[in-house]
């Protein structure tokens, strides 16, 4: 077993390489020499089950592991119930749709902070998980992780800390780390190798060796103001951080098999193939 590597959503050369339909996807990704793809329903879980059952055969006979990112809205975090139990709702949907897929993975933001204090979004996020978790088992669907995701603004609820403490409710809780929203936050927070090895370490003593070794992760570089996040980039921006060279050689390092995704703005395929190369240059 090793890392997987792939893109979030389509490149601008899918369509530029002629292909349309989702269901092209791994083909096209066979080409460019990946084998994971994390099919994007921000806005809304809009795929049918049987559209996201033919698409689970074809990836499966491509040899394409399969991952969801949930809808954006959903908050676990709000002060607002009904929002909280409607984000229950978006992940038994999502959760639906990757099992069709034959995928194991959804990806959540849990929320912001608002006007409460960041303890006080903890909690209440926490309380949601466990009712996520308990809907997912009553319908049959308790093999789907949920991957809570660090996320790249201030006002976020998303520290690597915080993620880790919601993964602590359930060892089906699998993190997923965004390189990228987490150098963002932090203003630049990695320099040095030491600095992305203080994630791989966090991970290992609070969450265990098995998380550590299948750990989700996002990866673009990502533009940042005071408040965090602004815009994500491109491999061939100079300016902004983080760097992946680093990430995979401690990937290789802790015998990691983490399946990464690259969110870079168009060229994520592109780029999901360099880490990869890089990776596998080892």
């Amino acid at each position: 077993m090793s890392a997987k590597f792939g893109p979030a959503g389509n490149s601008f050369s899918f369509k530029e390489m002629g292909y349309k339909s989702s269901l092209e996807v791994p083909e096209y990704l066979v080409k460019m020499g990946l084998d994971a793809f994390e099919y994007q329903c921000g806005r809304g879980v809009n795929i049918g089950l049987e559209k996201a059952t033919e698409l689970g055969i074809i990836a499966k006979e491509n040899g394409i592991t399969l991952s969801l990112h949930a809808p954006y809205y959903i908050s676990m975090s709000s002060v607002e119930e009904e929002k909280r139990l409607n984000s229950i709702n978006y992940i038994l949907s999502s959760a639906r749709a990757v099992n069709a897929m034959g995928g194991k993975r959804i990806v959540v933001h849990t929320g912001s902070c608002g006007k409460i204090s960041r303890e006080q979004a903890l909690t209440l996020a926490c309380d949601t998980m466990k009712l996520a978790l308990d809907a997912l088992d009553r319908e049959n669907l308790g093999h789907i992780h949920i991957c809570p995701e660090t996320m790249g603004k201030v006002n976020q609820l998303g520290t690597l800390d915080e993620v880790i403490a919601l993964c602590k409710l359930d060892e089906r809780l699998i993190p997923c780390i965004d390189f990228g929203h987490l150098n963002a936050r932090d203003l630049g927070f990695f320099k040095t190798k030491s600095d992305y090895e203080t994630v791989f370490v966090k991970i290992r003593d609070k969450l265990g060796s098995d998380r550590l070794h299948s750990f989700h992760s996002h990866f673009s570089k990502i533009e940042y103001t005071n408040g965090g996040e602004k815009r994500h980039l491109t491999f061939a921006d100079t300016v902004y951080g983080p760097q992946f060279e680093p990430v995979m050689e401690l990937t290789a390092k802790y015998n990691c098999e983490t399946v990464y995704i690259c969110e870079s703005d168009g060229t994520q395929a592109e780029d999901a193939k360099q880490m990869k190369d890089y990776y596998k240059s080892l």
